[in-house]
């Protein structure tokens, strides 16, 4: 019997009697599988904890944090967007609304949204409220704030582009619908002119930025399985960009790295994950769907090195940093992995709550945020 890993951290059903994976998981029950419990390691590396913040808890939402030069912006359930340089607080805002997605920033503006489909700019400098809008339906992934521009995936998978001198809506873009798809807190990536989203049944679509315009699509894994529940194949991560390549990877499906112009194939790997990748100038990573981190050659996807020694640990998506990998936990844990072969050569641990958010790059160290509201910022040597 084929199992498949269900219980991905920040995704659940969207149909009817079906609330969340963890329901539909074979190995969430008291017989399945445990979660590997971490063995000690001799620390070949450095890496501590630089200074740490409390925003408020991301309650069943994952919150992630902005990163614009030295400054962090992170954001709660409860309304809290906070702005900290150097982990010193600047500003602390209450939006005066539940929170369900963000943040999204750039050296003007901080965006979140709400549950039902508000989005609030607000100034980078004080805090103040620019302006407000309304997307399509709830907001669950930060939007991209670039170039004029805030671009945002709505819950029902609608990418929208708002003018962010005032929050005028620019454009719109929907793909046809599936008949079951998973809440997707991946945000869309922009970069020149294209805009990037993974999207139901396996797809990643480049619209243009200037109209919303469908440039090109690309299959990152096609559906498969005898019923609606085995043929969810979405794209539930960032995809990541390295020069004309951009990568992304499929739950209960594949990884595929495509030609960023024309969204050619360049290769494809069958791995499955919800958590997402990381790419560096000779890698690409992948945390799979049962805990196990791939290195993978960038040019052909020939694998490289695998650590699974984190079973079922529900990681984030790799980031690589100062010649490590990095990868967090369900139990807030940091691992710090070696480039070269995979092995573990750091730990750091947070709150004990989940960190279900991908690490962000603050210069040359990271930011984490928890479950629990706290804001790890760590450093490496």
């Amino acid at each position: 019997m084929r199992y498949r890993l269900l219980a991905v951290v920040g995704l659940s059903l969207l149909a009817a009697g079906c609330s969340t994976l963890d329901a539909l998981n074979p190995f969430s029950g008291s017989s399945g599988p445990k979660m590997a419990e971490l063995q000690p390691i001799q620390a070949v590396a450095d890496a501590r904890a630089l200074w740490t913040a409390d925003v408020g808890k991301a309650g069943d939402y994952t919150f992630v944090p902005a990163v614009v030069g030295s400054s962090v912006y992170v954001a709660a359930r409860d309304g809290t967007v906070l702005r900290l340089d150097d982990g010193r607080q600047v500003w602390r805002i209450q939006a005066g609304q539940p929170l369900s997605g963000g943040v999204g920033a750039d050296e003007r503006m901080a965006v979140v949204g709400t549950p039902k489909g508000e989005l609030f700019a607000f100034a980078a400098a004080d805090g103040h409220l620019l302006w407000k809008a309304r997307a399509s339906s709830e907001i669950v992934a930060p939007p991209a704030v670039t170039s004029g521009l805030v671009i945002v995936r709505g819950g029902d998978h609608r990418l929208s582009a708002y003018e962010s001198s005032e929050g005028r809506r620019k454009w719109v873009y929907q793909r046809p619908s599936t008949p079951l798809s998973l809440r997707v807190m991946a945000g869309p990536v922009v970069i020149d002119k294209y805009v990037f989203a993974g999207f139901p049944g396996g797809k990643l679509i480049a619209v243009s930025l200037e109209n919303g315009a469908p440039l090109w699509e690309g299959t990152v894994a096609l559906p498969k399985g005898a019923t609606e529940l085995d043929r969810v194949a979405d794209v539930t991560s960032v995809p990541v960009i390295d020069g004309r390549m951009i990568c992304a990877a499929a739950f209960q499906g594949r990884i595929s790295c495509f030609d960023l112009g024309n969204g050619s194939l360049i290769w494809s790997r069958d791995i499955s994950s919800a958590a997402g990748i990381g790419v560096d100038s000779r890698y690409v990573y992948v945390t799979d769907d049962k805990g196990a981190v791939h290195a993978l050659d960038k040019a052909s996807g020939a694998s490289l090195w695998k650590q699974d020694k984190l079973f079922l640990r529900r990681l984030t998506a790799p980031l690589p940093i100062r010649g490590f990998v990095v990868v967090a936990d369900v139990q807030g844990v940091v691992h710090f992995l070696s480039r070269d072969d995979g092995s573990f050569v750091a730990r750091v641990s947070t709150d004990g709550s989940a960190v279900r958010a991908p690490l962000q790059r603050l210069g040359v160290d990271l930011v984490a945020q928890t479950a629990n509201g706290r804001v790890f910022a760590i450093e490496s040597q």
